[in-house]
């Protein structure tokens, strides 16, 4: 038996071991992480000669569609076992009588919360509200916004496709597509921000399938970096309520905008929790760029323009906001969490900024 041969068993075999969602994680990463087995293999095909680099090849990429393959059917029988299991100690006597509600009680939630303060100062800065469909055109969500074929967020375990001959729609990966949309009106000058649902095939501490992004996006004539650093510096002292926030933007890579960046915000990081505008560490909270040449041209437009474009986590911005270490926690329909992290509607009655 070869060493491809081999290593396919030991793939399979190693799946079908599996009995909970952390090793099967664990075996995602052993064989497909950065420094995975088969990772490894598919990186030294450029040292084999033309017909040995077709062949095994061709081995490598079947082991890889079979691997997901069983993988996502190994994930799902899982969660179901786990949800069976859940079920049996969660069982609920009906016959109970009910227990009224305490209206008063009642909290908004802080994603909404969060929503309603960047809603409230975007819109102070002068940008215009934008909604866009949840299910995008591989276009809007992909092409037009210059990520190539090959690019990893088009593979099926990082994207949810919708039909199961056809690639042509997703459920959006980020809120990027809002602006394809928003440049294809060709009304200028455009100021517009986007915020809403996305989804991604993730979930762990700081990941979950649905989650809420807002974009940003503003093209006129002669904008510039510049324009891009200021309007991001006063939108971040406006939220986090810190005139004297400090900020670092790190060169970074985004296939739509170029150059593009990260920015960071000066932190202190103490027995678990984060203190923003103190210490001497850094903090990553969004991404920002110019708008790449290559997405202007997607959509139609000649004219000379220019325009910067920003995006971030609405539950990142609020997690480091008000202290909450675990991104799940938004999605558990805990009642003693709302009680603990939710807002009073009387508190939220004027978010308006001067």
């Amino acid at each position: 038996m070869d060493r491809i041969s081999q290593l396919t068993h030991s793939v399979l075999d190693d799946i079908d071991n599996c009995r909970d969602l952390e090793s099967l994680e664990n075996l995602r990463v052993k064989y497909f992480g950065k420094n995975g087995v088969i990772t490894s293999e598919l990186k030294s095909l450029s040292t084999l000669e033309k017909e040995e680099k077709k062949e095994i090849g061709k081995k490598l990429n079947l082991i890889k569609n079979t691997f997901f393959e069983k993988f996502e059917k190994k994930k799902k029988n899982i969660e179901v076992l786990i949800i069976n299991e859940k079920l049996k100690e969660e069982d609920v006597d009906v016959s109970l009588p009910s227990r009224e509600n305490n209206y008063f009680d009642s909290k908004i939630h802080p994603i909404t919360q969060t929503i309603n303060e960047i809603v409230s100062i975007l819109g102070a800065l002068g940008l215009t509200y934008e909604e866009g469909p949840d299910i995008e055109d591989d276009f809007h969500n992909f092409t037009a916004l210059n990520i190539p074929e090959n690019h990893p967020a088009r593979q099926m375990h990082d994207t949810f496709y919708l039909g199961k001959n056809s690639n042509d729609y997703v459920l959006r990966t980020h809120t990027s597509p809002v602006q394809i949309r928003a440049l294809k009106k060709n009304d200028f000058p455009l100021k517009i921000f986007a915020p809403g649902r996305t989804y991604r095939c993730d979930s762990d501490l700081t990941h979950t399938p649905m989650f809420h992004q807002v974009e940003g996006l503003v093209v006129d004539e002669n904008i510039n970096f510049a324009n891009l650093k200021w309007f991001l510096e006063k939108f971040c002292r406006m939220f986090f309520d810190n005139e004297n926030l400090e900020f670092r933007f790190r060169p970074s890579y985004f296939p739509f905008t170029e150059p593009s960046a990260e920015v960071d915000i000066k932190c202190k990081i103490s027995s678990g929790k984060i203190s923003i505008g103190d210490g001497n560490q850094w903090l990553e909270i969004l991404g920002c760029g110019m708008v790449h040449p290559n997405v202007f041209a997607k959509v139609g437009i000649e004219r000379k323009l220019s325009g910067f474009a920003f995006g971030m986590g609405i539950e990142r911005l609020a997690m480091l906001k008000y202290g909450m270490p675990d991104l799940r926690n938004f999605y558990d329909g805990d009642l003693r969490w709302l009680n603990h992290y939710g807002f009073s509607f009387l508190d939220n009655s004027d978010l308006s900024w001067k």
